[in-house]
C-alpha cells in the first residue's frame, strides 16, 4: 500500500514516440512601450462608414480610396480606446451612447489584392469594455497598413 505523499508509478509508454504534431501555439508578442517623446509618429489612413466596413475593392485603385478619410498622427502602442477617441471628434455616429465601433485592418494580400480583416471592437461609451486596450502592434498592425472602422 502506497503511503501518502508517495506516488504509483505509471507503466512506460509502449509504441512509437511522441510525433511533432506542428509549431506551438504563438504567444502573444511582448510589445514595448513606445517612448512618444522620442519615437516619430507613423501617420495611420483610418476610413470610417456607418453600418459596416468599407469593401475591398473600395481600395483596389491607388489615390481613390473611400473619400471618408481621416488621417491621424499615432504609434504602434496606441490602444483602440485611444483611436475610438479620436474617431469620435470626427464622426457624430460614433458619439451615440450605444456605439459600436468594430476595427479592421486594411492591407495587399501576396496577390496585390486589398484584404479587409477585423482585429476588435469597442464601444462609444465602455471603457473596459471589448478590446479597449488592445494596441495596434499586438493586433498586428504594420506600418502602411489601413483602418477600416465599422460604426454600428
Amino acid at each position: 500500500m502506497a503511503g501518502r505523499g508517495e506516488m504509483p508509478m505509471r507503466p512506460a509508454r509502449s509504441g512509437p514516440p511522441m510525433q511533432y504534431r506542428g509549431p506551438p501555439p504563438m504567444a502573444r508578442a511582448r510589445v514595448e512601450p513606445v517612448d512618444r517623446e522620442k519615437t516619430c509618429p507613423l501617420l495611420l489612413r483610418v476610413f470610417t462608414k456607418v453600418g459596416g466596413h468599407h469593401q475591398n475593392e473600395e481600395f483596389a485603385v491607388r489615390g481613390k480610396e473611400p473619400k471618408d478619410e481621416v488621417q491621424i498622427y499615432t504609434w504602434k502602442d496606441a490602444t483602440l480606446r485611444e483611436l475610438t477617441d479620436l474617431v469620435k471628434e470626427v464622426a457624430l455616429a460614433a458619439r451615440k451612447r450605444n456605439a459600436r465601433l468594430s476595427f479592421a485592418f486594411v492591407y495587399p494580400d501576396k496577390h496585390g489584392r486589398f484584404v479587409v480583416k477585423e482585429v476588435g471592437s469597442t464601444f462609444s461609451y465602455g471603457h473596459g469594455r471589448g478590446d479597449d486596450a488592445k494596441t495596434l502592434a499586438e493586433l498586428g498592425f504594420q506600418i502602411g497598413d489601413y483602418l477600416s472602422v465599422a460604426i454600428y
